[in-house]
């Protein structure tokens, strides 16, 4: 089987196509055919060792798959070859074939494609269990997203929808806005054309956003912050920008609002039975139609640096995804 292999810790360029000996199950584990693979902002981070865990070199990157079971180990009974299966691991997922234990397994919606089915269980769970679990958007808040055209972002906007929330999205360009509006923003904020914090002014009568969605860190997070409503939560979710900021923590006293890590990958250890339980969810949204992760890229196996290198300079928006199977 073919795979993107990370030998040194480096740039996306320097990753490499190898072919790899085909995988076999230990106990507890099944092989999927990966059909689809999701490519997210730590996937550019893990490969340069700048993410909060190292995998031991060489490793193939990629963490979010669907696929095709392709065999499973004599122990496994609750699957078999030939199931449709969606799998979050913490690196494999960019080859033909993926190794994944039977607690990482999801299966398949019926009637579900591939593409979307890699495009849900990062971004989704991320934007859910910052949303629901950390923030407890009420319906009627407003909710601030900075970077809202992003993975993420866009699934921050669904979630806080179907909850019932005002939406403000900001982004860097207009046509970023134009997505984030077709997925429900109800008020857009170009922050290179305008001043933040007296849009966000303007947007919330002066009252401020209840809860900001926080993925992008940099030189948005304390204008941002200094707008919020009193006894606003802001969720710290990631860097995207590089630039991790240092707020002045008075903020936090004079407006009485929390700042709230976003960890979803620790807490799918911590907690996997809360986050079954949102993926539940989630998957019942996406049936009903109140969530669908919007995918502007497609990339073969050996265009995944170029994934990659789209990610890191920011030229995506919403998900994209690698097909390891393809030739197209």
């Amino acid at each position: 089987m073919k795979a993107v292999v990370c030998e040194a810790w480096g740039l996306p360029d320097t990753l490499k196509v190898k072919e790899l000996q085909d995988l076999e199950p230990a106990p507890g584990q099944v092989v999927i055919d990966v059909q689809a693979a999701g490519v997210n902002f730590p996937d550019v981070l893990i490969v340069q060792g700048k993410y909060q865990f190292k995998p031991e070199l060489p490793f193939v990157p990629g963490s979010e798959v669907a696929g095709i079971i392709r065999s499973v180990a004599a122990d496994v009974t609750t699957f078999k070859a030939g199931d449709k299966v969606i799998a979050f691991v913490p690196t494999g997922g960019f080859g033909q074939q993926l190794l994944a234990p039977l607690q990482a397994l999801i299966p398949m919606p019926p009637g579900m494609d591939f593409e979307t089915a890699a495009a849900i269980t990062l971004t989704y769970g991320t934007s859910y269990h910052a949303i629901v679990n950390r923030a407890k958007l009420e319906n009627s808040e407003n909710m601030l997203i900075l970077g809202a055209a992003g993975g993420v972002g866009l699934a921050a906007i669904e979630i806080g929808k179907a909850l019932g929330a005002r939406i403000i999205a900001c982004a860097s360009s207009d046509e970023k806005l134009e997505v984030c509006r077709q997925h429900g923003a109800d008020v857009l904020i170009n922050y290179s054309k305008e001043d933040l914090r007296e849009a966000v002014k303007a947007a919330t009568g002066g009252k401020g956003p209840d809860v900001i969605y926080d993925p992008v860190g940099g030189e948005y997070t304390e204008p941002a912050f200094r707008s919020i409503a009193w006894g606003g939560r802001h969720l710290v979710v990631g860097f995207a920008n590089g630039d991790i900021p240092k707020m002045p923590l008075n903020l936090t006293l004079l407006k009485g609002a929390s700042l709230m890590g976003v960890f979803w990958g620790e807490f799918t250890k911590r907690d996997p039975k809360g986050n079954a339980a949102n993926m539940r969810q989630l998957l019942q949204w996406l049936h009903e139609g109140k969530i669908k992760p919007h995918i502007s890229g497609r990339y073969r196996l050996e265009e995944a640096p170029q994934a990659l290198n789209d990610m890191a300079s920011r030229r995506v928006t919403g998900k994209i995804v690698v097909l390891p199977q393809s030739d197209c």
